[in-house]
């Protein structure tokens, strides 16, 4: 993999980074940990994603420096975390972006399954993991640049981000290595972990918002699956200080006979987005039905149809993936 990556950034005095429309703990932590090792390499850097950094993940010290000006006079464009137009559609509906997107070298860095489906060339480095921070540091390692403190602990953030602090199924005894070759170049996981747990904490006006959204839940096929719906008014009001999809997600995944656990978000557009989560691989699976992807165990899609429509489906389609 960092063949192509040297081989990308070679003679490229101006890089800028994406993160999708959707940032979390792994795209952002890959932006910031390119964006060090960028610099160190002497070439001018600027981050941009198309919304502002939710709060519940500012923890990291340097998310501020996200920006939404798109720099059309960048060199080149690296997409962290994703090769989904879906995920992409605000920079794909704003016709100057795309259309430099469609002129500019670019680079996809991820670690997702699914396919890339850009309308736009671009170098693929992409390898199935349990994060893109993870693909990061071995493109960093084989290319023996300079890991430093900050650029290892936003690598270790976001591979924590996506693994539910290494404890998800895919977790393998080389990431914990990695986790620790990370400490080794200088991230402090007390103080981050310290940190973390400060911008997490809930006000009372949440922790009432979760015990609301724990009353909507609804049980299908024997308990077998739970979904929840979280309307943009909800959205509206609460995600800037709190994503309901974490608030809800796990508490469903843990409930005794649960296998498939759904989040479900509405537009007033028309959009509506799921978040899926299970205890049997079959995430990916699911999601796969409404044009998504993601993993095993953790996935999303995003279609333009109603709650009253997209819910049956669900339905049927778990009903297929778990043979009931």
């Amino acid at each position: 993999m960092h063949e192509k990556f040297q081989e990308f950034i070679q003679d490229k005095k101006h890089l800028c980074i994406i993160q999708a429309e959707n940032p979390d703990g792994d795209s952002l932590g890959a932006a910031l940990a390119l964006e060090d090792i960028l610099t160190n390499l002497d070439h001018e850097t600027s981050l941009y994603c198309p919304v502002d950094i939710p709060k519940y993940i500012r923890y990291f010290a340097a998310w501020s420096r996200v920006e939404n000006e798109f720099p059309y006079k960048a060199d080149g464009y690296i997409i962290v975390d994703t090769a989904s137009a879906t995920l992409l559609s605000k920079l794909l509906n704003d016709v100057a972006i795309k259309n430099r997107l469609e002129q500019a070298l670019v680079l996809i860095i991820d670690h997702h399954e699914t396919a890339p489906d850009l309308p736009f060339d671009a170098t693929i480095i992409t390898e199935t993991s349990i994060a893109t921070c993870k693909n990061l540091y071995n493109i960093f390692t084989a290319a023996n640049y300079e890991i430093t403190p900050e650029c290892a602990e936003n690598l270790l953030y976001g591979i924590l981000s996506d693994t539910l602090g290494l404890t998800s199924q895919a977790v393998t005894a080389a990431d914990y290595r990695i986790a620790a070759e990370l400490m080794d170049h200088g991230a402090v996981i007390a103080e981050m972990e310290e940190r973390r747990r400060d911008f997490m904490k809930k006000s009372p006006r949440i922790l009432d918002y979760k015990a609301d959204l724990i009353k909507r839940v609804e049980y299908h096929l024997d308990g077998h699956l739970a979904t929840v719906l979280i309307p943009f008014d909800d959205i509206q009001e609460f995600s800037d200080e709190y994503n309901p999809n974490v608030l809800i997600l796990e508490e469903l995944r843990l409930v005794e006979g649960v296998d498939i656990a759904v989040a479900i978000k509405t537009y007033p557009d028309g959009k509506l987005t799921g978040k899926i989560r299970t205890s049997k691989p079959v995430a990916e699976a699911l999601a796969n039905y409404f044009g998504g992807g993601g993993h095993n165990y953790a996935a999303g899609f995003r279609i333009y149809d109603s709650y009253e429509n997209t819910l049956p489906e669900i339905i049927s389609a778990t009903t297929k993936l778990l043979e009931l």
